[in-house]
């Protein structure tokens, strides 16, 4: 497998593991709904839902983060980043992946095999109630999750190395953006003529390749 084919990959893992635990917000919603049902118009409160909604959202929250690197989402102090070189960009990003991503994604894995290890041995429940939900397949979303990111990981590392050596990033894989709705919005509107849609449109995507320019760097050159 060579490099290209590696990030392609790991960017449809992480595709794949994004889009398919963001359901889980519908069942979130689901659950919180019928509990303000229960609650508030039968009087009748679940005492573990507050866990189980956690677990959902906590599920929801680490099983997306390799979706989120994957789409360059995560939070980027980029004051200064913004204007630097594309090398330089990958230089950097490359040295923060080594000494600290690396590390930090292996003491999650550690740590989140010994409690996944436990929480499967002891059988372990919430104990807010007798009959709470259990708590070890939650936890074992942990080391899951870490293993996801840490693929996407190594494959934003290959990145850095590509875009050192020829000076351009590699493609990362589009998914729907506010760009696209805004888009869509225009081409359906029946407010505006054709022409002003069309250039509403175009505007639209300067702007948005404006952004993604300054995100990737001011000088795209050597």
């Amino acid at each position: 497998m060579n490099l290209g084919r590696f990030i392609r990959f790991a960017d449809h893992v992480s595709m794949w593991t994004g889009k398919a635990s963001a359901w889980l917000i519908l069942t979130l919603m689901f659950v919180v709904v019928v509990e303000v049902f229960k609650r508030y118009i039968l009087n009748a409160p679940t005492a573990w839902i507050y866990d189980a909604n956690n677990m959902q959202y906590g599920t929801l929250f680490m099983m997306c983060g390799a979706y989120t690197l994957a789409q360059g989402g995560h939070v980027r102090g980029d004051f200064l980043y913004g204007s630097f070189r594309t090398r330089t960009q990958a230089g950097l990003d490359l040295a923060l992946y080594l000494l600290f991503f690396l590390p930090g994604i292996a003491a999650l894995l550690y740590a989140g095999w010994g409690y996944a290890g436990d929480a499967w041995r002891i059988n372990e429940h919430s104990n807010v109630t007798a009959d709470g939900p259990p708590v070890y397949p939650f936890k074992t979303i942990i080391p899951i999750a870490g293993v996801l990111v840490l693929i996407q990981g190594f494959a934003e590392i290959v990145r850095c190395i590509e875009c050192l050596r020829t000076g351009q990033w590699p493609e990362r894989l589009k998914d729907a953006e506010e760009i696209d709705v805004v888009e869509q919005q225009l081409a359906t509107s029946t407010l505006v003529d054709d022409e002003s849609r069309q250039r509403a449109i175009h505007n639209v995507h300067e702007i948005d390749e404006a952004a993604r320019t300054r995100g990737m760097g001011a000088d795209a050159k050597l």
